[in-house]
């Protein structure tokens, strides 16, 4: 994958310095636009919405005439596709701005539309995993963090799990092939983390906030 032009300082794509000696990449990939889309930015939801208040304002006008209507049904239709268009368009950038790494070591998330932010969370320093699989092989991984400091979960959006305000949670966005990923995860995890006993399950999460605990790990869920 080649650094976009803004990246160009980057010691390599993703990282904002090499890699000590011993540290070596496991995985890297970026969110996928549809996924982001989708399950980030709800354009489905949006979609419906909008249809459904343009199927209320056609039963509303129904026995007026055509001429009465087709104006106000072209501002409305022309309103929605432009609010979807930018919302799609925003999804683009977020999507095309970030990068994920995975090393031996830390999970690195290269994040932001305008100003660019990288992010280094050991793995020592992440209590456990959830993981959410979508039916395309897509899916998202979220970061349960140790320790009492926390990233701002407005710094985070998109790349973070929805309605955990009081404890942010990273998340990687419509990663490909997630299960793959997230096993690299739990190996490297597993590898850092040799006192602590990893668990896949069918639920977030749950773990001591004071450290990487022994029934902290990677769980699983599918969409």
């Amino acid at each position: 994958m080649s650094p976009h032009h803004e990246h160009e300082f980057e010691a390599a794509p993703g990282l904002p310095e090499p890699l000590p000696v011993g540290e070596r990449i496991l995985w890297q990939g970026a969110p996928q636009w549809g996924a982001v889309c989708v399950h980030a930015f709800h354009m489905r939801k949006i979609a419906l919405y909008f249809g459904i208040l343009i199927a209320l304002q056609i039963g509303w006008m129904w026995d007026e005439p055509v001429s009465a209507w087709a104006r106000p049904l072209t501002i409305s239709l022309s309103l929605s596709a432009l609010s979807l268009a930018m919302l799609a368009g925003i999804a683009w950038l977020a999507a095309r701005t970030a990068l994920y790494t995975l090393t031996s070591r830390r999970v690195v998330m290269r994040i932001g539309i305008v100003l660019c932010i990288t992010l280094n969370l050991p793995l020592r320093q992440i209590r456990g995993a959830a993981v959410l699989a979508h039916r395309n092989g897509h899916g998202d991984i979220a970061l349960a963090l140790a320790g009492k400091e926390r990233i701002g979960w407005l710094h985070l959006w998109p790349h973070a799990r929805p309605w955990h305000l009081n404890d942010p949670q990273p998340m990687l966005r419509g990663v490909r092939d997630v299960q793959t990923v997230a096993d690299k995860l739990l190996a490297a995890w597993q590898a850092v983390n040799p006192e602590a006993q990893a668990v896949i399950g069918p639920s977030p999460a749950t773990a001591s906030p004071t450290g990487a605990a022994a029934d902290a790990g990677i769980r699983t869920a599918t969409a």
